[in-house]
């Protein structure tokens, strides 16, 4: 059985998976979005990757250097011992600037003995549609292609360029490295200079984790999921990915391959509320000039998303030379649900928008470009939010007037109060006062179900749905109110299958899903606590972490038998949620060191 058991490393601009056995099969150059150089995740054959064969193999050991991204693989081999710590430079440089190139860093120690091996080194440029070629110059191998549109990728080594284009047997008898760059390099690569960019990144992350506050439990797995969520933003333009990959299958063998390289206003906001509440405010001020770049003119509507640099326009296409993940076609590039009305975002982003009123000052000038954010944004619910739209999952067929993107517009209405109440604007408080009360009444009247004592995924329907789950989390139920009481067993009851929930079991235009939607059991777990079950709560939040792979890192969906990983990967969506369910059954406590340095702060 096929699982995703890959590690991600990166710097920001763009990111790697490698496999438990030191294979990197996922590569995008120069940035996240672009086409893969190497793509074995998605065509075994075809795809390309760069793979290490170790002659007399004992097993591998992989793990990631304590609170980094940089990740470390070891071979223990009857013949010696060696590891290979795969990163992506980051770094502040002299200038204070970051040094992020698209260099992907292998860097080879010896530990033991005189290991042998043989380094497969096998890039697939654009997709892998055409012919890639390798050609050996003085400093450094390139690979090109020959055909179809130009792109090249640079090898730089002190290895013998024999023995990678020949793939002959290598002995190990001093450390090395192996860059791979999509730029020419201006200065010499070297050993001692790949060591320099190692520690160096190696202190970025270390830094960058020393800012996440520390709780009393579950410390290491909040860590690594903020790791994660860091790996998953866009520096240069603020932009937050859904997740690293395209085309990962919710069910092997099946059609519900989406690419998700792409910045949804939804994810993206979530992305950034959980980060700044741990302590990483830059990735949420990125963000929000992102927003501020891509919103649209004070007539336009908004989009459910865009490319990460800002692109609106994410037409869908297929690439039919590529057999899919585990021989799940089709493989996808782009997104057409870009064009789908979902109305919940509007809440999700005036939410991350309040939060940064509400713990940060801001200049005079960002302030009024937010503000007229936020007045845009209570036009647009105002012409929408009694509008059918698609709803979260983004259902492909008709659309329906869904519960959560109802609470979420009441959410947004709410959150658009409060920030007019931070900023003195008490005239447009009062104005907006009415139409939040009028989403209220329409939720409480449409969206109940009295024969189930729930709320429902839609008006006028008995289908639940795990989504209506965040009802309390955004402020719209008490935990202590029936409704909502009932709301979460009778959803438990309906949703929850072999410990894993479904998003909802009503056919959509696919069928019912083999598969459980990650984030879903996360929500359930929250709803449990909330609601006083806690022992049930606790019980399954442990049992779940369970389910990640080797390396603490989640996919979008889990194989309700098998728990196997499925879906796009790692998802953003899925290690916010982490994040979210450990704080709250931490109670938010944290840690006497945190204590200590928060006093610090302030006291500053």
């Amino acid at each position: 059985m096929e699982n995703l058991n890959y590690g991600i490393i990166g710097n920001c601009k763009s990111a790697a998976l490698v496999s438990e056995k030191g294979s990197i099969d996922w590569l995008c150059l120069p940035k996240f979005d672009a086409p893969s150089v190497f793509g074995k995740l998605l065509d075994t054959k075809k795809g390309g990757a760069i793979s290490i064969e170790a002659n007399k193999l004992i097993n591998i050991q992989q793990e990631y250097i304590e609170r980094t991204n940089l990740l470390r693989t070891t071979f223990n081999c009857e013949d010696g011992v060696f590891e290979v710590i795969d990163f992506m430079p980051r770094y502040l440089n002299e200038k204070g600037d970051y040094y992020s190139p698209p260099d992907i860093v292998r860097y080879f120690k010896l530990i033991s003995g005189k290991p042998s091996f043989t380094i497969n080194y096998d890039p697939k440029l654009e997709y892998a549609a055409h012919n890639t070629e390798l050609e050996e110059h003085k400093n450094y191998i390139k690979a090109y292609t020959t055909e179809g549109p130009y792109d090249s990728l640079y090898l730089y080594t002190d290895f013998e360029f024999s023995s990678i284009l020949n793939k002959k047997t290598i002995t190990l008898e001093k450390n090395k490295f192996f860059l791979v760059s999509y730029n020419q390099k201006l200065l010499n690569q070297d050993i001692h200079r790949t060591h320099l960019k190692l520690q160096r990144t190696k202190v970025y992350w270390l830094n960058w984790s020393e800012r996440t506050t520390t709780f009393k439990r579950f410390n290491d797995e909040i860590n690594r999921s903020a790791l994660t969520l860091k790996l998953l933003s866009y520096e240069k333009t603020g932009a937050v990915l859904a997740a690293l990959t395209t085309s990962l299958p919710e069910t092997i063998g099946e059609v519900r391959n989406w690419d998700y390289r792409f910045c949804w206003i939804r994810d993206g906001s979530m992305v950034v509320k959980i980060l700044t509440q741990i302590g990483h405010h830059t990735v949420a001020e990125n963000y929000l000039r992102f927003i501020l770049d891509v919103l649209p003119e004070k007539d336009e509507q908004m989009q459910i998303m865009y490319g990460i640099s800002g692109e609106k326009r994410l037409s869908e296409y297929e690439l039919p030379h590529l057999s899919g993940y585990a021989d799940s076609k089709p493989v996808r590039v782009g997104n057409a649900a870009y064009k789908q009305k979902q109305n919940d975002i509007y809440g999700i982003l005036m939410d991350a928008i309040y939060q940064h009123f509400s713990m940060f000052s801001a200049s005079l000038g960002y302030s009024e470009d937010l503000w007229t954010v936020v007045r845009n944004v209570v036009k647009m619910v105002e012409a929408n939010w009694h509008k059918p739209d698609k709803g979260i999952w983004e259902i492909r067929n008709e659309g329906k007037h869904f519960t959560f993107s109802k609470v979420l517009c009441w959410v947004a209405i709410d959150r658009a109060m409060k920030i007019a109440g931070l900023l003195k604007q008490d005239t447009y408080k009062k104005k907006w006062k009415k139409l939040e009360d009028e989403i209220r009444r329409d939720i409480e009247e449409n969206a109940w179900c009295e024969e189930k004592q729930s709320y429902t995924q839609a008006y006028g329907d008995d289908a639940l749905d795990a989504s209506v789950l965040l009802m309390e989390s955004y402020g719209f139920s008490k935990p202590t109110d029936e409704r909502y009481r009932t709301t979460v067993l009778g959803i438990q009851k309906e949703l929850e299958h072999e410990g894993l929930m479904y998003r909802y079991i009503n056919q959509d235009d696919f069928g019912l899903p083999k598969s459980s939607f990650t984030i879903c059991t996360f929500w359930l777990v929250n709803a449990l606590y909330k609601i006083g079950e806690k022992e049930a709560a606790l019980e399954r939040f442990e049992k779940l972490l369970t389910y990640n792979n080797h390396l603490g890192l989640f996919s979008e969906d889990l194989d309700f038998e098998t728990k196997q990983q499925l879906g796009n990967f790692p998802q953003a969506y899925s290690h916010l949620a982490l994040i979210e369910t450990a704080i709250n059954i931490s109670e938010g406590e944290t840690t006497k060191e945190e204590k200590i340095m928060d006093a610090l702060r302030q006291h500053d």
